[in-house]
């Protein structure tokens, strides 16, 4: 599948073969608004800051209603496909290893940011309300921490990392 934004929207092509194009298999994508599925590299959440290790318990055991589904492929594509059709976050934080993350600004973040806005989603870098698309890189290969998916979810998601 090869997901392209020209700046309205989000259309899915999905190759045929036999013909040797592209065809519009999914016009129009848009992130739901809400998800129920969180994907993350926890192998790190050991050097993640304690809010976010709160946010990932609470997914994992909520004082109400049923847990999120955990789900991390460990490709970011993937990961931000699935997200895109199903709903939910995508996070790829800085750490007390990586304070910048390990995906790359330029090549990695923005490209899916950009997706994700253009079907109606949110990418922000976790430092305040900050958009990933606003962040200036002053490096070639900069990274930067990401965030992105359903609107609610993220939202979410910075509820607990901007908690005093």
């Amino acid at each position: 599948m090869m997901v392209l934004s020209t700046g309205n929207g989000v259309n899915g092509f999905t190759l045929d073969p036999s013909i040797g194009e592209f065809i519009l298999t999914a016009p129009n994508l848009i992130i739901p608004t809400k998800g129920k599925i969180y994907s993350t590299n926890e192998g790190n959440a050991k050097f993640m800051d304690s809010k976010l290790q709160k946010y990932l318990h609470d997914c994992k055991f909520p004082e109400t209603g049923k847990p999120k589904a955990a789900r991390y492929v460990g490709s970011m594509v993937a990961d931000v496909h699935r997200t895109i059709c199903y709903g939910g976050v995508f996070m790829y934080p800085g750490n007390t290893a990586a304070p910048n993350g390990k995906l790359r600004l330029l090549y990695e973040c923005n490209p899916m940011a950009y997706i994700v806005e253009q079907a109606g989603g949110k990418a922000v870098t976790g430092r305040g309300d900050e958009r990933v698309l606003d962040v200036i890189p002053k490096k070639l290969h900069d990274r930067c921490p990401i965030f992105l998916g359903s609107i609610d979810d993220v939202d979410v998601i910075l509820s607990y990392i901007n908690q005093e």
